[in-house]
C-alpha cells in the first residue's frame, strides 16, 4: 500500500517522495483528491530498437516487386 498526496503537497515535497518510491513505497499524486498520476521508478531494461537486427532476412524480389493487384488499385486496370 501506499500514500496519496495533493499535487501542492507534491510540489513542495517532491524529493521527498521520490526517495520513498525508490525505497519500494507507491506514490500517488492527485488533484482535488482524485488519483490523477503515479509516481514510479524509471526503467532503464526497455528494448532497444534494433535488437533484432541481422534475426531476419530480407528477399528484395519479394518485396521489392511490384504486386499486379497493388498495381491495379492505384494506376487503374489499365497498368
Amino acid at each position: 500500500m501506499g500514500i496519496q498526496v495533493n499535487m501542492h503537497e507534491a510540489k513542495t515535497q517532491l524529493s521527498a517522495l521520490v526517495e520513498r518510491v525508490l525505497a519500494g513505497e507507491q506514490v500517488t499524486i492527485a488533484r482535488a483528491g482524485s488519483p490523477v498520476v503515479d509516481l514510479v521508478v524509471h526503467r532503464s531494461d526497455r528494448p532497444i530498437v534494433g535488437i533484432l537486427k541481422g534475426e531476419f532476412s530480407y528477399d528484395a524480389e519479394a518485396f521489392d516487386a511490384a504486386d499486379d493487384e497493388i498495381r491495379q488499385m492505384f494506376y487503374g486496370a489499365d497498368a
